[in-house]
């Protein structure tokens, strides 16, 4: 099946050479360039191309607010940003508008290519050196929440926790632990109070919640 793509960015030279590029391939087929945001959005409504190729920074309309109109249009439209940005605020701000992929302007054709056949199929992907700025801004939001929200209960309350989620007695997590029954009941008692909970049953639906054990299929 051949990929119908729309190529949206202010540089003529850039839009013309990536056309040339994805046209040379019998799979996909370009079905128009624009050379701002505005024209961008229109021009997707009038041709209703597979995969929309769109640069960030753009005159009159830009690339995450385009993006935006245009999957307000038609959510099943398949947007890649292609940016000369590798800042995380241009990547964040791309994928929240519901870019699928982003790939730097100083890629390899191949790497394009890849993106269009990724998103094509619904899939995510983001090119060299954006995983890495994804994944640390990832890391970074989740270590700022674990300083606003600090786990109430110690790496052995939890360990107990995730037993008596699982179904094991207070004997039998003793055993596993090599520690008393007494005070396996004691951790017990105070994982409650800690968590405010009453139940072996409010327990493991807690220990389902934040993840420590799975539910079976």
């Amino acid at each position: 099946m051949t990929i119908r793509i729309m190529i949206a960015d202010d540089h003529q030279v850039l839009r013309e050479g990536l056309r040339t590029l994805l046209e040379d391939p019998p799979r996909y087929r370009v079905t128009g360039t624009a050379c701002d945001g505005r024209e961008a959005v229109a021009m997707a409504r009038k041709l209703n191309p597979d995969v929309v190729i769109i640069d960030i920074a753009m005159p009159e309309l830009n690339g995450i607010d385009a993006t935006k109109r245009m999957l307000a249009d038609r959510p099943d439209l398949r947007v890649i940003a292609l940016s000369m940005h590798s800042d995380k605020r241009y990547i964040s701000g791309m994928l929240e508008a519901g870019a699928l992929a982003y790939v730097r302007k100083e890629s390899a054709f191949e790497e394009i290519a890849a993106a269009v056949d990724a998103v094509s199929k619904g899939e995510v992907f983001l090119g060299e050196g954006v995983a890495s700025v994804v994944v640390n801004d990832y890391r970074r939001m989740m270590a700022r929440k674990s300083s606003v929200e600090p786990d109430l209960l110690s790496i052995r309350e939890r360990e107990v926790l995730q037993l008596i989620a699982e179904g094991y007695k207070t004997s039998e997590i003793a055993a596993r632990l090599c520690v008393s029954a007494s005070t396996v009941e004691t951790h017990r008692r105070q994982i409650m109070t800690k968590l405010d909970l009453d139940s072996v049953a409010a327990l493991t639906k807690y220990a389902i919640r934040k993840g420590f054990i799975g539910l079976d299929d």
